[in-house]
């Protein structure tokens, strides 16, 4: 078969065959799994030159196996990049990726609505400490973000939709308006994943997955993965990541890679059933607002149509005022709706959430109780009959 990444080959096809080599493994069609450390060479000359250019095929199992490379080969196809970099978890890949591009006297601009970790963990306390100030903007600043920019600006980093409360961000606006400044801009893309949508093609310098999540799909692997759309990108982050000794393990490439070969279907199924949950949701009394931008009432619905082919099964459902015993009593009495921080799984999972607690630039002006729902691979008529009954566990208990 033709170079998928290279072919006008449509998604489900490119997903299906990205990566395979099977004349280079014995005509086995799924890349095999690569247990390795030490790589050997014939003649001093191969292992010297070898590394020109750098990381161009297996040196060190530090550098990454035959596994992860027909790994990264296959996300790179997905999402139309130069090359792809895998981490052990989502949350290296947000520190590595954003350590490359910074310095000690630098200021870089996060989104208000990020993920938790890249908030107190890679900004408050790597960057921090490193000297990189961080400044946290509007998500809805649009072409407003340049604006903020100053001479020692070198990151803006995005999230869309943002965690929690699921703000779509105007992404093409920002990487126009940034034109020319030389900051290189960076996106977390996990609710989307790649599939449904594709940053790169909407000016992104750095797209940052954690592939953990809908890559994954079956929630027994941690991986990360920062796809770039130049060479000179790929050897700042693949060098980068080499420094700090991320090396993606062989076993859970392997896994990204079988879950990434199904992603299209699943994601297809996560959405039309989230979708099918959220319209109900938003019928009950209980519910304020549910936050999920492929309703056509929620305030980022427009941009969603415009820049994206889907919806996840993430979303975000403010309830009324209540005490947080009703809360803890709805949900922990589900039989479907795992109590768990992760998501992107065939399960279905819950989580009290706290946006208050995390916000400055865009305060968080909800009232009621925040809860974050992952609408899984179970049939929803099932998961609505647990729905309704953890409502009547959370009237009782108000």
């Amino acid at each position: 078969m033709t170079d998928p990444k290279k072919s006008a080959y449509r998604q489900n096809t490119i997903l299906a065959h990205a990566g395979l080599k099977p004349e280079q493994n014995q005509g086995i069609v799924n890349p095999p799994v690569y247990h390795a450390s030490t790589v050997t060479f014939p003649t001093l000359e191969e292992f010297e030159t070898r590394d020109k250019p750098p990381y161009n095929g297996p040196q060190y199992g530090r550098s990454g196996t035959p596994t992860q490379f027909a790994f990264e080969e296959a996300v790179t196809a997905l999402h139309g990049g130069h090359k792809t970099v895998a981490y052990p978890s989502g949350l290296a890949a947000i520190a590595g990726a954003m350590n490359t591009f910074v310095k000690n006297g630098d200021h870089v601009l996060v989104a208000d609505t990020v993920y938790g970790p890249t908030r107190g963990r890679v900004s408050g306390n790597i960057l921090a400490r490193a000297g990189v100030e961080v400044e946290f903007y509007d998500p809805l600043i649009g072409a407003g973000i340049k604006d903020l920019v100053r001479d020692n600006t070198t990151v803006v980093y995005m999230e869309s939709p943002g965690s929690i409360t699921f703000e779509v961000q105007d992404v093409s606006a920002m990487t126009e308006a940034l034109k020319g400044t030389g900051v290189v801009t960076l996106i977390d893309n996990t609710w989307a994943s790649g599939y449904f949508f594709k940053p790169l093609a909407f000016g992104v310098d750095v797209v940052i997955e954690a592939a953990t999540k809908y890559t994954v799909g079956h929630s027994d692997a941690m991986l990360g993965t920062v796809t770039v759309a130049t060479e000179e990108h790929y050897q700042a982050v693949k060098g980068m990541a080499n420094s700090y000794g991320y090396h993606a393990a062989p076993d859970d490439c392997y896994l990204g890679q079988r879950g990434l070969r199904t992603i299209g279907v699943r994601l297809e199924q996560h959405y039309k059933n989230a979708l099918e949950v959220a319209t109900w949701l938003q019928g009950r009394d209980e519910v304020k607002r549910v936050m999920y931008p492929a309703l056509a009432d929620d305030p980022g619905y427009e941009l969603w149509k415009r820049d994206f082919t889907g919806a996840s099964g993430l979303m975000g459902v403010e309830l009324v005022d209540a005490p947080k015993a009703a809360v803890a009593a709805m949900l922990d009495g589900y039989d479907l709706f795992g109590i768990g921080a992760s998501w992107g799984g065939y399960e279905s999972l819950v989580l009290a959430s706290y946006p208050g607690k995390l916000r400055t630039a865009r305060p968080w002006t909800g009232t009621g109780p925040v809860v974050r729902y992952h609408i899984g691979l179970e049939d929803p008529a099932d998961l609505i009959d647990n729905l309704e009954e953890g409502f009547k566990r959370f009237n009782a208990a108000r």
